[in-house]
């Protein structure tokens, strides 16, 4: 197109050249210029109209061309209404996924508040087990223990004779612990015989471990 111009305009440009010399030629003294001169002037004249009719011609189309390439209005204002909408659906997504980890981030915070307030619930427990253990008064004191087919048995020294009886049930203390529950069967003189009423496992009672009464409220499962 650019090169299209530029050979209209040349043409242009040569035909009025040579028709200002013609007119110069005329004006300089030859006035009995033949009717021939004059028809060649005049078609060059008629030349040089047709090529700036056509040069006018030729920019209308192009400017008709640039105007329909430009988008129109009216898809501006589309294009601006589909790039403002994807903004937005972009904007609501992030807001979701912010609330969605706000969301995610206080459920994780009351599982882990939840988690802590029951152990620490349980070293409560455990701690006031404990001293339930420790502050328990001291009946009496394991002397021997035998194994045996049936858990064994064994014999005590009565610390506080006037606290335990023949069926009393007593639990085996070692420091804080408990290992589990005895049952006094027989009370004399040198002492007392006792037998297992829970079954024990690795640990067994030893000379020296200490049987109290149950404190109030205690539960071995606790």
């Amino acid at each position: 197109m650019d090169t299209l111009k530029i050979l209209l305009g040349a043409t242009v440009a040569l035909l009025l050249g040579a028709l200002a010399v013609s007119w110069k030629n005329l004006q300089t003294g030859e006035r009995n210029a033949s009717k021939d001169e004059l028809a060649k002037l005049q078609r060059q004249i008629e030349e040089i109209r047709r090529a700036q009719d056509d040069l006018a011609l030729e920019k209308q189309r192009l400017a008709l061309q640039e105007a329909a390439a430009r988008p129109t209005p009216s898809e501006d204002a589309a294009a601006e209404a589909a790039k403002l909408a994807a903004i937005e659906a972009q904007l609501a997504r992030l807001e979701e996924e912010k609330a969605q980890g706000e969301r995610d981030a206080r459920m994780e915070n009351q599982e882990n508040a939840f988690q802590e307030g029951m152990e620490f619930q349980k070293k409560n427990s455990d701690v006031r087990r404990a001293r339930m253990i420790r502050d328990a008064l001291l009946i009496a004191r394991v002397k021997e223990w035998v194994d045996g087919e049936l858990g064994g048995f064994g014999t005590i020294d009565l610390v506080r004779p006037e606290n335990v009886q023949p069926g009393s049930e007593l639990l085996i203390r070692r420091n804080t612990g408990v290992l589990g529950k005895l049952r006094v069967e027989r009370i004399d003189i040198e002492g007392g015989i006792v037998n297992p009423v829970t079954q024990f496992g690795d640990i067994r009672p030893e000379p020296g471990d200490e049987l109290i009464l149950e404190p109030p409220f205690f539960s071995d499962g606790e």
